[in-house]
């Protein structure tokens, strides 16, 4: 039998892949990184409180264990994005001006 001469290296595609989706998943890994660096010279230059700060403004007016902290940065605003827990299971979300520690919004749920 006679080979047409063509083969098709399937281990090249798959490492072509493999790279590809290696580069996709860098992607918001970098875009993070940039973020924190955003965050810590906002916070060097002063721009903003430091998180210990921001908590303790936060466990004065709203008590429970907080499960989730996001520092946000739209349009040249910082914002502290905080969920407490409250005791029977309350949920609070909370936007605090980053500069002033002021919380400009607060929502609340029950949860199951």
């Amino acid at each position: 039998m006679r080979s047409s001469g063509k083969r098709i290296s399937y281990g090249g595609v798959v490492a072509a892949l493999c790279c590809g989706l290696l580069v996709l998943a860098a992607g918001p890994v970098a875009a993070g990184d940039d973020d924190h660096e955003i965050a810590r010279r906002a916070l060097e230059a002063g721009e903003v409180l430091p998180l210990r700060t921001v908590l303790d403004i936060v466990e004065k007016q709203y008590p429970g264990q907080v499960v989730e902290v996001e520092f946000e940065h739209d349009d040249g605003e910082f914002q502290y994005e905080i969920k407490v827990l409250q005791q029977g299971g309350r949920l609070v979300k909370l936007d605090l001006d980053a500069r002033t520690g002021e919380i400009v919004e607060a929502k609340s749920r029950q949860r199951d």
